[in-house]
Order: structure tokens, then C-alpha cells, then sequence
């Protein structure tokens, strides 16, 4: 009898305790999806309990749609196995260079998309990285090495946080990419070192080049500082010399008609304009003297 009631006990706790499956916690930041007989119920429970069917019947899956995820993708750096002919992540640029390129893709659940993720949480990663890799390749294909190198840690994220979450929402992942990093972007080893020096030699370049900018904008500062010093000083000479012209002008006016009001100025210009009258009549042959004897020599005869 004692030992029936031990059995009924352990049974009855037995069953207590498969009653309690019924009940999940979902904790803060949490969305939880249940599933009754494997169909997907509308109520998606938050933060708080759930008190559903015990285990058997209803499946409660929690996810965290505040966690971020990552993921990476391409050239793997640490990577210490059997080599590939060709590595994955080591793609080929435009101009037909190798690159090793690795990138890390941050994700979290869409809260509005749970079921979705739910459903397809066993490939998420998987569908991601294919994605990503398909988007790395192209992105390269299109680029020369040298702007692949110097400028793929800045331009290659935003091509692909445009790019990845419309080709991620074909396959219904219920994610949002959040972020994307390059963790890795070198050439091979093999060629390291001359991609180094033909960098090293383009920096060197750039900076002469800037160098010689500046040089020149501070000549043209300069040129155009001296001209206007210039223009400056010959608009000061030409007033100056005007100023002085006038004045001497004035000066000169204010001399000839003191002369032409002066009577002997007068008397002199009128002798004067006689013996060129005189002169020119005796050169012409137009002047006879009174006295055949007197022979005398005007001015301009010989």
C-alpha cells in the first residue's frame, strides 16, 4: 500500500512538473515564437511569462532581437590548413591582381520578422556569407588594385550596407544588418612586399605632388599680393603726375598770359615777325635795295 503511494506521488509530480513546460520566462530584449502542434500561433509573447500548453504540444523558441551577430566572411588570416589553389576571400580586381579580403558583417533579429529568423535560423549565417561573398566579388571585379587597397576600408563597407540587406530580404533571413567592417584587406604574401613599395612610392609621389600645390598657391599668393602692391603704387604715381601736370600747366598758363600782357613782349614779336617777312622776300628775290651801290646781306643771303 506505502509503495503504491510513492508511486502515485512520483507520478503525480511527474505530471506537476510537465505541466511547468508549459510556462517560459521571456526575458528583456527577448521575443519568443510559439508553436503549437508545429503551427506558428500570432501571439508572439515579450518580456514577462508565458503560460502556454506544457512540452508536447506548444514549443516556445526565445530570441534575443537585441543581440548583435556577426559573421565573417572572405580571406581567413589565421587560417592554418591544407592551402587552396585559390584561398577563400582572395579575389581578383579589374585589373587582374589578387587581393585577400575579409569583412564582418554585425546583424540582429528583426523584431518584426521573428517567425521568419525562427524558421530559418539554421542557415542564417550560411545565406549571409554567400550573399556577402557574391556582393565582395563583384565590388572587387570593378576596381582597379591600387583603389582597392587605398580606399576599400571606406568605400567597400557603405557599397555593401547599400547593397546586402536587399539581396538578404529575397531569402526571408528575418535580420538587419547593422554594420559592416573589413577586418582584412592585403595583398597575397607572395606580392606583399612589391605592392608595399608601389605604395610607398604613390605616397611619396602624392606628397610631392601636394607639395608642389601648395608651393604654387603660395607663389600665386604671393604674385597676386605684388600686383596689387603694384597697381597700388601706380595709381599713386599717376595721380601724383597728374597732380603735378596740372600744376605745371597752371603754372605755364598763368606765364604766357603774363608775357603776352607785358608791351615789350608785344614789340619784340612784332620786330620779330618783320625780319621774317624781310628774310623770306630776300630769299625769294623779291627785295631790291635803294642803293644799287650798297650790297647789303640779310639774313638767310649769302
Amino acid at each position: 500500500m506505502r509503495r503504491k503511494w510513492v508511486v502515485r506521488g512520483l507520478l503525480a509530480l511527474v505530471f506537476v512538473a510537465w505541466l511547468l513546460t508549459g510556462v517560459t520566462e521571456v526575458r528583456p530584449g527577448e521575443r519568443a515564437v510559439v508553436r503549437r502542434f508545429g503551427r506558428v500561433l500570432d501571439v508572439q509573447p515579450r518580456a514577462g511569462l508565458w503560460v502556454g500548453f506544457p512540452w508536447g504540444i506548444d514549443r516556445v523558441d526565445r530570441v534575443a532581437v537585441e543581440q548583435v551577430r556577426r559573421v565573417a566572411v572572405g580571406y581567413r588570416v589565421a587560417d592554418e590548413g591544407p592551402r587552396e589553389e585559390t584561398p577563400s576571400g582572395q579575389l581578383l580586381t579589374g585589373d587582374h591582381n589578387l587581393v585577400n579580403v575579409q569583412v564582418v558583417v554585425n546583424y540582429a533579429v528583426d523584431p518584426d520578422a521573428v517567425v521568419d529568423y525562427v524558421e530559418q535560423r539554421d542557415r542564417v549565417e550560411e545565406l549571409i556569407t554567400r550573399a556577402t561573398e557574391a556582393l565582395l566579388a563583384e565590388w572587387v571585379a570593378g576596381q582597379l588594385v591600387d583603389d582597392v587597397l587605398q580606399t576599400g576600408r571606406v568605400l567597400l563597407p557603405r557599397d555593401l550596407l547599400e547593397r546586402l540587406p536587399p539581396r538578404l530580404a529575397e531569402y526571408r533571413l528575418g535580420v538587419r544588418v547593422r554594420s559592416v567592417n573589413v577586418a582584412h584587406l592585403l595583398a597575397p604574401a607572395e606580392v606583399k612586399v612589391a605592392f608595399d613599395e608601389v605604395a610607398e612610392a604613390k605616397a611619396k609621389g602624392d606628397t610631392l605632388i601636394e607639395q608642389a600645390r601648395l608651393d604654387a598657391q603660395e607663389r600665386r599668393t604671393r604674385a597676386e599680393v605684388e600686383v596689387k602692391r603694384l597697381e597700388s603704387e601706380t595709381k599713386q604715381d599717376v595721380a601724383k603726375k597728374r597732380t603735378q601736370t596740372r600744376a605745371e600747366v597752371a603754372a605755364f598758363e598763368a606765364r604766357l598770359r603774363a608775357y603776352r600782357a607785358n608791351p615789350l613782349v608785344r614789340e619784340a614779336g612784332y620786330w620779330d615777325y618783320l625780319v621774317r617777312v624781310v628774310t623770306r622776300l630776300a630769299q625769294n628775290g623779291q627785295l631790291q635795295p635803294l642803293d644799287p651801290a650798297i650790297e647789303p646781306r640779310l639774313p638767310g643771303q649769302k
